[in-house]
């Protein structure tokens, strides 16, 4: 069965071509005109993926993608006509994978959906330590399922932070550049990788940690990069 995307945006000029785009590429594709119906449709029918604008009627894209992270990972661009980097940064505070804006270049958003559907569907390591369980501290990475445990609780985490954990918790104690887990987790070479490393790092923290603000496990190392600090 082919994987499918839901695409949301209140330009139906916009869904159409990004439909077309996506079709040609061997997907089945779903279209919202507001977010309400793009929770509507997410409810009804497997989605491996979601595309959606930010200012739409009815229930604007942030809204509906903080509705959807309360019960899904699956991957979420964002695809807006809002470039500032202050908008970005929200829009990946609240759960977002991935922010594009417009004009889009068709090549690029079709690249960016292989790319996070890649991650998403793979259970492969892209890296060689193959336990299955990790243990450190009050942390417990279950590689087979894909799921971490604080205290034991299953931790919520959103495609992208997945990676990422999966590739700190494999590798205690060692420092890794923003640049360097940009490149293996969104499987392309960084550029200006450091906000959006640094905001799914942030999110991380703040369901990992006890005090967010003096993280004990996800430490920044200043001027080097991030690592998962050995317990």
């Amino acid at each position: 069965m082919s994987q499918c995307i839901l695409v949301a945006d209140d330009d139906r000029e916009i869904v159409k071509a990004i439909a077309i785009l996506l079709e040609k590429e061997g997907y089945r594709v779903l279209k919202a005109y507001d977010g309400l119906q793009a929770l509507e449709l997410l409810a009804s029918q497997p989605v491996h993926l979601i595309i959606i604008d930010v200012m739409m009627p009815k229930m604007d894209g942030l809204s509906a993608i903080m509705h959807i992270r309360r019960q899904k990972n699956l991957p979420i661009i964002v695809l807006s006509a809002k470039s500032e980097e202050t908008d970005k940064v929200l829009g990946l505070s609240i759960g977002a994978d991935d922010y594009v804006t417009k004009p889009y270049n068709s090549q690029e958003l079709a690249a960016r959906v292989r790319s996070h559907l890649r991650r998403y569907t793979s259970l492969g390591d892209i890296h060689t330590v193959a336990a299955q369980e990790i243990r450190n501290g009050r942390l417990c990475w279950h590689s087979d399922e894909r799921t971490l445990y604080a205290d034991g609780e299953p931790v919520r985490l959103t495609a992208t932070e997945t990676k990422i954990i999966d590739l700190l918790m494999r590798n205690p104690g060692r420092i890794f550049p923003a640049e360097e887990i940009y490149r293996r987790v969104w499987g392309e070479e960084p550029y200006a990788p450091e906000n959006t490393v640094m905001v799914h790092i942030r999110r991380i923290r703040e369901k990992i940690e006890l005090n967010p603000k003096e993280p004990e496990y996800l430490k920044v190392v200043w001027g080097i990069g991030y690592k998962m600090e050995k317990m």
